[in-house]
């Protein structure tokens, strides 16, 4: 039987059809998800995919419901840029933080459940770590597209690197009671939380497309991103969706989060203040009013009884969380004052009356012999009980239930010019480095910085791939224990210590128990 030529000469086209896209498919260059094709950039080895979608927009009727499913598309749709941060104020640099360190001024919208892929695997039949960002903002703030969260030098380090958007303010954390009868699970309030679990959920379904094992992935977070990692290692909902969990100056056991029925009130006036007394009245109310609201509102996570059952630390004390390895610690110079700071009289005499028969002990860790040694102790006081106390609960729990832990001090002071210039190891301020993201912040960096951010790096990263920083030419990072305390001091040059302050954060933690 004879083929006529134009026949076989189409089967032959559509046969290279095929093949090229089989080839574009197993290269990276097309990947399919859930929703569709898409197509990114090439950055040398690295394959980047910005703005992909992993839920339908919170719009309309949409708004304060659990995430939704991505909504399809037709083609090949090109993920080239980040999609829009959460709604939230214009970023205005302010004390140590310069644009680097906040979202673009645009795109900002309700429409922000995207996420962004970093890989330099070669196919898809690679299985290489994966690391989930979870940005900080004190739940107010915040966005994948910041700089300093570029995933390019970790993927290099064989990381596929995922950042994602969730919803912050009074979008991400709305109690109400309409709200708790429509979920189906007698609760409202953490769709930012619930946000970060459906992108989790994504990366198992959709993650080994790019070269990335779901079996083996990390969440990292630092300051609210770090609360978040906490609440989702406190969480039922985060069941096997991840293996590691590192988290950076953040958690949640001595200050609870408030319970649901409080939450709710809170929702009620908020309504009621904007002449909004229903749910479907709410959710007409422009944006841009709604943000007004969001401090009556409150913002950031709400017992509910269903993402979080109970208290962070009531889960964590029965042993309910789940166990997985944990990378965490926190800054030197922290400490965030929000007024001028007391003169040593008056700092000495609030410590006597607060602290009693400790009062000597306490002042002996935070002292007091002159105004400017007071305002020093006040500052690292500061830094302590909103971070110190509660990083190291976080690593004592876990330890004590024989997950493997790695505790860190970051104590590098960050170089910096004009009014950047002496803010130390500042909050936030390990980020780039963590990430080996220098490049993307305008500081006169040395030789020095940039080792300690190939050195912090590499443990991140190795973390992320074995749940053990620890790899060759890197100096030895012991696993923490509560018997011996044993830190990383990350440093000029890092090394490893016996936490110096343990006496200190634990008198701090036995008066902040027994309020």
């Amino acid at each position: 039987m004879r083929i006529p030529f134009r026949l076989l000469a189409a089967v032959c086209i559509l046969g290279m059809v095929a093949l090229s896209f089989k080839t574009l498919h197993r290269n990276l260059d097309i990947v399919r998800v859930e929703g569709g094709l898409i197509s990114g950039s090439l950055q040398g080895d690295v394959h980047i995919f910005k703005g992909i979608p992993f839920a339908a927009p919170p719009l309309r009727d949409l708004r304060w419901k659990a995430p939704q499913p991505v909504q399809p598309w037709q083609g090949t749709r090109a993920c080239l840029s980040f999609g829009p941060s959460p709604m939230q104020a214009k970023p205005v640099p302010f004390s140590m933080w310069s644009e680097e360190f906040l979202i673009p001024k645009e795109p900002i919208s309700e429409d922000c459940l995207y996420l962004n892929v970093w890989t330099a695997a070669k196919s898809a039949k690679e299985k290489r770590p994966v690391l989930v960002w979870i940005y900080g903002g004190g739940f107010v703030s915040g966005g994948s597209a910041v700089p300093i969260y570029d995933g390019t030098a970790m993927a290099k380090k064989g990381i596929v690197f995922v950042s994602i958007n969730y919803r912050v303010g009074i979008f991400g954390f709305f109690a109400h009671p309409e709200l708790t009868r429509e979920s189906g699970k007698n609760a409202s309030g953490n769709y930012a939380l619930m946000d970060q679990l459906a992108a989790l959920h994504w990366v198992q379904k959709n993650i080994a497309a790019f070269g990335g094992d779901p079996g083996n992935v990390t969440i990292a977070g630092q300051s609210a991103g770090s609360f978040a990692v906490n609440c989702l290692v406190a969480s039922p909902l985060g069941k096997d969706l991840f293996r590691q969990a590192i988290g950076e100056s953040g958690a949640s056991f001595s200050n609870p989060f408030p319970a649901l029925d409080k939450a709710e009130q809170r929702g009620l006036a908020v309504g009621q203040s904007l002449n909004a007394p229903t749910l479907a009245d709410l959710r007409k109310v422009p944006a841009g009013e709604l943000m007004k609201k969001s401090q009556q509102a409150g913002s950031g996570p709400i017992v509910d009884g269903y993402v979080l059952p109970d208290a962070i630390k009531n889960i964590f004390s029965a042993g309910r969380e789940n166990h997985v390895a944990l990378l965490t610690g926190w800054n030197e110079n922290e400490g965030l004052m929000f007024g001028p700071s007391k003169k040593a009289d008056a700092f000495k005499k609030d410590v006597m009356d607060k602290y009693g028969n400790d009062a000597a002990a306490f002042l002996s860790f935070y002292p007091a012999a002159s105004d400017s040694e007071a305002t020093v102790s006040q500052l690292n006081l500061s830094r302590d009980q909103i971070f110190g106390t509660q990083n190291y609960t976080w690593a004592n729990m876990q330890s004590d239930h024989g997950c493997h832990v790695y505790l860190y001090r970051f104590a590098h002071r960050v170089p910096g010019t004009g009014i950047y210039a002496n803010y130390g190891a500042f909050h936030t301020g390990e980020v780039p480095y963590a990430y080996d993201n220098l490049q993307f912040v305008n500081r006169p960096w040395t030789a020095v910085d940039h080792q300690l951010a190939d050195i912090m790096s590499s443990y991140w990263a190795n973390f992320a791939g074995t749940g053990n920083p620890n790899g060759k030419g890197l100096p030895e990072w012991p696993a923490y224990h509560i018997q011996d305390k044993k830190i990383m001091w990350l440093s000029d040059q890092p090394m490893s210590e016996t936490l110096p302050d343990a006496a200190a954060l634990d008198l701090l933690l036995q008066k902040m128990n027994n309020k």
